[in-house]
C-alpha cells in the first residue's frame, strides 16, 4: 500500500484588479483566466490581461468561480454572487458558461448557487459538475463535437461530515476527486457506482480544490481558504490558505487540456 505524504508549498503570485478564480493553458501560448466576470488572455511574464468576453452584465454583484478547459479546447466556467461570508450569498444568481475557440460564449443554464468543480470522463462522453450548495456531484451526457450537455443526474450526494463539495478533478482511472469545503478532506469517488473509495484528510478545514501535477501527474495539489477564520482558528490551523502537495496516493492524474482560441 502506498504511503501518503502531505506537505505545504508556497506559490508565486501576481496581482489583478478583480478576483482570479481559474487559470488554464492556452494552445497558442500563455494562459487564459477568469477574472471577475471576464474571460481573459493572460500574459504571465508581462503580468497583463486582455479581455476576450464578459458575462453576467446584468448582475453587478457576480463573479466567476471555478473553470476548466474541455477536451475540445473550450473554456468552461461558472459564476456566483459575491459572498457576504464564506458560503453565504444571494442564491440562484450564477450560471454555467463556456468560451469557444472563436471567443463566442455559450450559456448552458442559470439558477446556480456556487458554480464549482468540473471535469470530463476519460471517454469524453460525460461532463461532471458541482453546484456547491446542492451538496451533490452531478453528471451530464456530453457531446464533444458540439459542447452540448443533457440528461443531468446526481452521481454522489455528500455525507454530513464531508460538508460542501468544492473543486474537483479526475484521475487516470476515471475516478473523481472532490475537495470538501469545511470538511478538511478530499474524497475519491466512483461516478459509476456512486461509492466513496477513499478519504484523505488534511490539517486544515477549508479545502477548496484539487488537481494532479508533478512528474507523470503523480502528485495531487490541494488548495484551501482562510477567509472567515478567527485568530484562534488560525492558531490551530496556521497553514490555512496554503497549497498542499500530496504524494503516495498510488494513482495518477491526466494532463490538462489547453484553450484552443
Amino acid at each position: 500500500m502506498s504511503s501518503i505524504k502531505i506537505e505545504c508549498v508556497l506559490p508565486e503570485n501576481c496581482r489583478c484588479d478583480a478576483p482570479v478564480s481559474s487559470v488554464a493553458l492556452r494552445q497558442s501560448g500563455g494562459y487564459v483566466a477568469t477574472i471577475g466576470t471576464k474571460f481573459c488572455a493572460l500574459n504571465w511574464k508581462e503580468q497583463s490581461a486582455v479581455v476576450l468576453a464578459t458575462v453576467d452584465n446584468d448582475k453587478k454583484n457576480n463573479r466567476f468561480n471555478d473553470g476548466k478547459v474541455d477536451p475540445a479546447g473550450r473554456y468552461f466556467a461558472g459564476t456566483m454572487a459575491e459572498e457576504t461570508a464564506p458560503a453565504v450569498l444571494e442564491r440562484h444568481q450564477g450560471a454555467l458558461y463556456s468560451l469557444f475557440p472563436d471567443h463566442h460564449v455559450k450559456k448552458y443554464f442559470d439558477q446556480v448557487d456556487i458554480s464549482n468543480g468540473l471535469d470530463w470522463s476519460l471517454d469524453h462522453k460525460i461532463f461532471y459538475y458541482i453546484d456547491s450548495l446542492s451538496y451533490s456531484v452531478d453528471a451530464f451526457d456530453y457531446d464533444l463535437q458540439t459542447g452540448q450537455i443533457s440528461n443531468r443526474r446526481s452521481v454522489y450526494k455528500l455525507e454530513k461530515e464531508e460538508q460542501i463539495p468544492d473543486g474537483m478533478c479526475i484521475d487516470a482511472e476515471g475516478k473523481l476527486w472532490v475537495a470538501c469545503y469545511n470538511g478538511g478532506r478530499v474524497i475519491r469517488l466512483d461516478p459509476v457506482t456512486g461509492k466513496r473509495l477513499q478519504t484523505v484528510k488534511l490539517p486544515v478545514d477549508k479545502t477548496t480544490s484539487c488537481c494532479f501535477g508533478g512528474k507523470n501527474y503523480s502528485e495531487m495539489y490541494v488548495t484551501c481558504a482562510r477567509d472567515g477564520m478567527d485568530p484562534e482558528g488560525l492558531l490551530r490551523q496556521p497553514e490555512a490558505g496554503g497549497i498542499f502537495k500530496i504524494t503516495g496516493l498510488g494513482v495518477k492524474g491526466i494532463a490538462p487540456y489547453s484553450y484552443a482560441g
